[in-house]
């Protein structure tokens, strides 16, 4: 007899024992320590604090690993922390390059393979099965998510649309047509995708959709429920980044407590941002990662910026990974206001729980004299805008009671019409800091 779908689907590393995950763990950080020495950087790095791959003797020795961070890599441009013959590289990938060149991955064959493993698994732990059909309205590009999603996809047998991003009416006739049963996307995409919709005529709910992964940014659990209300389906997180390997580092399964991270192929750490010390579990940190099986360019201890706790506790869904919860923020996109911290997921998450508000958002801060101003601008839906100015005004001022009560502080709140916020469909821009200009 044939085991059940889910067991055959099911990699036995996720559910490894404990004893066992630390013995892998071990043999593949003295592995990856060996591999990164051959890199000029981290050779000289390591010799700096004095670590050879006979050293490791467990996963906790990572903590005597030196950081890297961002920097390393524009330092190194375009490919200085290859660890692999040119020849063996099989695909390059990297950053937008938004705010200057881009910063390079590269993959050799192996990677590639490892990488759309890795895909597959959140993609089956949150429901993708072989028939299913999958709409990806990620960029095809540099960027890791689409190709990094699509491999994934076609690795669990599922049949793919590769819509990638932008031109929105296309997107919605084409899950219209070909009703496909799974979107992915970013999260703030898929509800402009069911916004384009309505105006079309088109109810989202009526596309046929029954399950969303989405990722590529940031969204609160208010989202989360937004989005399931707007399509009808269950709706589901992932994590990556370029750098560690794209999309594939975690994954929610059925149970959705967290996201499970692959840690057999990569340790991960939750640091204080500015000491570096480990932080217990459950508290929110920084998350650093090293990976443990990547040839082409494996790191060690990335500073993700990335804000969020870990929980070790069991998991009915018999994954063992230790589990990451929601990003809450980056370290370097906290918001100093008047001395409170604030991340814009916490204005989202405020705005989301009132009636009429949009997902859609743009935080605005100043400096004009000698004390900070923010400005949020927020979107009315468009079965919400009115000419009544009272309706308005009661709006607004539930906007920023709910702001205040989340953030501590007041923020001016701006109605603005339908469609007016600028829409992604790639990481949507929350923040204008006006503050920077003037340094």
């Amino acid at each position: 007899m044939n085991a059940p779908l889910e067991n055959r689907l099911f990699d036995p590393a996720e559910a490894l024992p404990a004893d066992a995950l630390r013995s892998l763990q071990t043999r593949r950080l003295a592995e990856t320590v060996a591999r990164v020495s051959r890199v000029p950087f981290y050779r000289e790095a390591l010799a700096r604090v004095g670590v050879t791959p006979e050293s490791i003797r467990s996963p906790d020795d990572v903590r005597r690993l030196p950081f890297t961070v961002k920097d390393d890599l524009r330092r190194n441009y375009p490919l200085g922390l290859l660890a692999v013959p040119r020849a063996e590289v099989a695909r390059v990938h990297g950053s937008s390059g938004t705010t200057g060149k881009p910063t390079f991955v590269a993959y050799t064959r192996k990677d590639l393979e490892g990488w759309s493993g890795l895909c597959a698994r959140f993609l089956v732990a949150g429901g993708l099965r072989p028939e299913h059909l999958v709409h990806v309205a990620f960029g095809y590009g540099l960027f890791t998510g689409g190709f990094g999603l699509h491999q994934g996809i076609e690795r669990v047998g599922a049949g793919v649309i590769p819509a990638a991003g932008g031109n929105t009416p296309r997107q919605v006739m084409l899950l219209r047509d070909l009703r496909p049963e799974v979107l992915v996307c970013t999260p703030s995409y898929a509800l402009h995708v069911a916004e384009v919709a309505r105006a079309e005529g088109t109810d989202p709910r009526d596309l046929g959709l029954r399950l969303g992964h989405f990722g590529g940014e940031p969204w609160t659990e208010e989202m989360r429920l937004a989005i399931e209300g707007e399509f009808g389906i269950a709706a589901f997180n992932n994590y990556g980044l370029s750098e560690v390997v794209g999309p594939g580092v975690s994954g929610e399964c059925a149970a959705r407590g967290g996201m499970h991270v692959a840690e057999d192929h990569f340790v991960v750490e939750c640091v204080e941002p500015v000491s570096l010390e480990p932080v217990p579990d459950g508290v929110v940190g920084e998350l650093v990662f090293t990976s443990l099986t990547k040839e082409a360019m494996p790191i060690l201890r990335y500073r993700t910026r990335d804000l969020a706790a870990l929980d070790r506790s069991p998991c009915p869904c018999g994954r063992t990974g230790v589990r990451m919860g929601r990003v809450v923020g980056r370290s370097d996109d906290m918001l100093i206001i008047r001395g409170v911290n604030v991340f814009p997921s916490q204005v989202e998450e405020a705005l989301l729980r009132v009636e009429g508000a949009a997902p859609h958002y743009l935080i605005e801060v100043a400096r004009p004299g000698t004390l900070d101003e923010a400005v949020v601008k927020v979107e009315i839906r468009p079965r919400d805008f009115s000419d009544e100015m009272r309706q308005m005004v009661d709006l607004r001022d539930r906007i920023d009671h709910e702001i205040h009560s989340v953030t501590g502080i007041r923020m001016k709140v701006e109605l603005v019409a339908p469609n007016t916020i600028t829409r992604s469909e790639g990481k949507a821009r929350r923040v204008l800091d006006h503050r920077k200009e003037r340094r």
